[in-house]
């Protein structure tokens, strides 16, 4: 569904589900040129704290813009800032839930503050706020 701003209330909520695959991995250190080995390299990434692989931050922060820009309020939508704290890793055979959730509007300025979430098997791995511009309905 596309909101336009004057469809959106606080509280309203928008998620997206993905099982994070070895294909997103190496797809996404290939796109943005991030081959740490905590993401591609099992042997080195299992002598960390982690005891194997971990997907990037950047990858699981990047399902928060799926929501924002396809479910809710969806296309037309303009990030203008993100904030994220990574709480805990997230490993391939994951399934990420995103949800974005509105928690502030501004009328004059058709801007929407969202509370942002990301989590595994109910528990959070990364959380934060995003400031969206919201076009009104047939914008």
């Amino acid at each position: 569904m596309q909101y336009g701003f004057e469809d959106l209330s606080i509280g309203l909520s928008g998620e997206y589900r993905k099982t994070v695959t070895e294909t997103d991995v190496v797809l996404f250190a290939g796109l943005s040129g991030d081959n740490n080995p905590m993401h591609i390299d099992e042997e080195f990434a299992r002598e960390t704290r982690f005891g194997g692989r971990i997907i990037h931050g950047m990858l699981t922060a990047s399902l928060l813009s799926t929501v924002i820009g396809t479910r809710m309020p969806g296309p037309g939508v303009i990030y203008m800032s993100q904030n994220l704290r990574f709480l805990k890793p997230v490993k391939i055979g994951d399934t990420v839930t995103a949800t974005a959730t509105i928690s502030e509007l501004m009328p004059d300025t058709q801007r929407a503050r969202l509370s942002t979430r990301c989590s595994v098997r109910g528990e959070t791995v990364l959380d934060g706020e995003a400031l969206v511009w919201v076009p009104l309905r047939g914008d």
